[in-house]
C-alpha cells in the first residue's frame, strides 16, 4: 500500500530494541579478548564456550558502562539487580542459553528527546539491561551469504560472551508520518551518545550497534494495539528507516485485504529493500527464564552511581545545540553536519586548531566528504587531520592558496605526501602575486583576446572575467585572481 494512504488509514506504533556492544577489552564473564577481526574461534575459552565446570565472573567495566548509559538515558539505576538464564537453542549460543537480565534490569524508566526537522519527539525508555552477545553464523556455498541457498554453515564463537547493553523502548505513539525518521534519529542519538561516553565504538557495519525494529498498526480511531512484527538485527541508519517504512506498507496491505498480521520475526534484505519472514516470535514464557545460579546479584552503591554520574560528558544533543549557537550555523547547515557521521567533532577540532567555523564546515562537508565517499571510509579515516585542515585554511586566508589549489593540497596530504606547507613548497603551488610575472600573463591574454579587450575598453567591465580566466589558465591556476583583475582593468582603462 502507498505510504501516504497508510498514514490516512492507520496509526503507527513503534518499539525499538537496540543492542550496543561494549568496548571492553575482555568478555562479559571471562578474560577472552573482544578484539574484532581475529581468526575464527581464537578468542574462546571454557567459560564462553559453556563447557562443564566453568564458572562466569562479572566484568566490572561492563557494569560501569551500563550504569553510565542508563544515567544518560535519564533512567533510574537499580539498587540491586540480578542475571537470568534465557533458554534458547541456536548454534550461535554454545551454552544453549544466554545470560541476560529479565525482571530486574540495571536501568529502567527513562526517556530520550529528539529533534527531527524542528519537531520534538519523546521516546520512552522501558529498560536498559546487561547481557552477552551470541556467536556468528557464516552460511557457506550460496551466492548471497545468507542461509537461503547455502550448503552448510560454520560458527565463529569469538563474539560469544562479548558484553552487550540492550536498550528497550516502551511503545512509541504519536510519530505520525515521521515514524521511520524518528527511529533513524533515535538510532543516531544512541550511536553518538555511547561514543561520547566511550562505552562503545558503535560501528554498525561491525554489528556493534544493531536494532530489532518492532512495528504494528492501529486503524484510525482505535485504541487496541495491533499485532507486531520484529525486523531483526538491522545494522545501518538507512536500513532502520527503510525496513520500518516497508513493513508499515506491507502490514497495511495485509490488513486492508482482510488478512491478519502474523507475529513473527523478519529479516531485512538490504539489496532488494524488503523484509522476509523469519520465525514465529517467542514470548517471555517461551524462554523459561530463571535466576542465573552462578552469578550473585549486582548491587551498585549510591555513592558509586553518583561518582559515575559525575563522569558523564556533555551529551551530543546539548553539545550540538551549544556549538550551533557559538558558530552561528542555520538549522539547515547544522542538519547537513548531522547528516555526515563524525563531522561535528571534526569541525569542532578544526575550529579549535584555528579555522573559522564556516571554513571548517566547507572543507569537511565538501572536498573531504567527497573523498571519504569515493574511498568507502568514514570521514575521520580520510587521511587528513583537523589540524591539517586548519593549516590549509590558514594558507587560503593568507593568500598563499586559493580554493582550487587548497583542494590539491588536501588531496596530496590525504595521499601521504606530507604536511600542507611541505606540499605547497615541493609542488610549487603558492599563488603568484608578483606584478612582473602577472603583467606578462595579462598582456598575453589581452593580445590573444582583442575582441574582449575592446568590450572592456568600451565600458563592459563584466567581460573582464573571460580575461581573468585566460590568465589563470596560463598560470595553471596559481595566479592571484584579485591582483589579475586589478592589472587588467588598469591596462584597459
Amino acid at each position: 500500500m502507498d505510504y501516504d494512504e497508510v498514514m490516512e488509514r492507520f496509526d503507527v506504533v513503534l518499539g525499538l530494541e537496540v543492542h550496543v556492544e561494549l568496548s571492553t577489552k575482555s568478555k562479559m564473564w571471562c578474560g577472552c579478548s573482544t578484539a574484532f577481526g581475529a581468526a575464527p574461534n581464537t578468542h574462546t575459552c571454557p567459560v564462553c564456550l559453556g563447557l562443564p565446570g566453568s564458572l562466569p565472573v562479572v566484568n566490572r567495566k561492563a557494569v560501569e558502562s551500563a550504569i553510565r548509559i542508563g544515567l544518560s538515558l535519564g533512567c533510574s539505576i537499580a539498587e540491586s539487580c540480578r542475571f537470568a538464564r534465557k533458554q534458547y537453542f541456536y548454534p550461535d549460543m554454545p551454552k544453549n542459553y544466554q545470560v541476560s537480565q529479565y525482571d530486574e534490569p540495571i536501568a529502567y524508566e527513562g526517556e530520550v528527546t529528539l529533534d527531527v526537522d524542528g519537531q520534538t519527539y519523546t521516546v520512552p525508555i522501558e529498560r536498559a539491561h546487561m547481557e552477552e552477545d551470541a556467536g556468528k553464523s557464516m552460511h557457506m556455498g550460496g551466492a548471497t551469504g545468507r542461509i537461503q541457498g547455502s550448503d552448510y554453515s560454520l560458527m565463529d564463537y569469538n563474539r560469544a560472551g562479548v558484553p552487550l547493553i540492550e536498550i528497550v523502548t516502551k511503545p512509541i505513539f504519536g510519530t505520525g508520518t515521521r515514524g521511520p525518521e524518528v527511529a533513524r534519529a533515535y538510532m543516531a542519538h544512541l550511536r553518538d551518545m555511547v561514543r561520547a561516553l566511550d562505552a562503545s565504538e558503535a560501528r554498525m557495519e561491525q554489528g556493534q550497534l544493531r536494532c530489532d525494529a518492532n512495528v504494528s498498526l492501529m486503524p484510525k480511531g482505535s485504541t487496541e494495539l495491533g499485532t507486531r512484527t520484529e525486523t531483526k538485527n538491522v545494522n545501518s541508519l538507512r536500513s532502520v528507516e527503510g525496513s520500518l517504512r516497508y513493513e508499515i506498507c506491507r502490514q497495511a496491505a495485509v490488513l486492508a485485504g482482510g488478512g491478519r498480521v502474523k507475529q513473527e520475526t523478519r529479516m531485512w534484505n538490504e539489496a532488494g529493500e524488503f523484509t522476509t519472514a523469519g520465525r514465529s516470535k517467542e514470548e517471555a514464557e517461551d524462554y523459561r527464564y530463571f535466576p542465573e545460579p552462578d552469578l550473585v546479584p549486582v548491587a551498585p552503591s549510591r555513592e558509586w552511581v553518583e561518582q559515575l554520574r559525575a563522569t558523564l560528558p556533555e551529551l551530543p544533543a546539548a553539545k550540538a545545540a551549544r556549538l550551533q549557537s557559538e558558530w552561528g550555523f542555520s538549522d539547515l547547515e547544522m542538519r547537513d553536519v548531522h547528516g555526515n557521521e563524525g563531522a561535528l567533532d571534526l569541525i569542532e577540532a578544526t575550529v579549535t586548531a584555528g579555522s573559522a567555523p564556516a571554513s571548517a564546515r566547507k572543507w569537511w562537508l565538501g572536498e573531504l566528504s567527497r573523498r571519504a565517499n569515493e574511498n568507502g571510509v568514514d570521514l575521520a579515516e580520510v587521511g587528513v587531520t583537523p589540524a591539517q585542515v586548519a593549516e590549509v585554511q590558514a594558507l587560503v586566508s593568507a593568500g598563499t592558496l586559493n580554493d582550487r589549489l587548497a583542494r590539491t593540497v588536501l588531496e596530496a596530504v590525504a595521499s601521504g605526501e606530507g604536511e600542507p606547507a611541505d606540499v605547497v613548497d615541493e609542488r610549487g603551488l603558492a599563488i603568484v602575486s608578483d606584478d612582473g610575472a602577472l603583467g606578462m600573463a595579462v598582456q598575453a591574454a589581452i593580445d590573444a583576446n582583442p575582441g574582449v579587450a575592446d568590450k572592456i575598453r568600451g565600458g563592459k567591465v563584466q567581460a573582464v572575467g573571460a580575461l581573468i580566466g585566460a590568465v589563470m589558465k596560463q598560470m595553471h591556476g596559481k595566479a592571484d585572481a584579485s591582483k589579475v583583475r586589478e592589472l587588467l582593468l588598469e591596462e584597459l582603462s
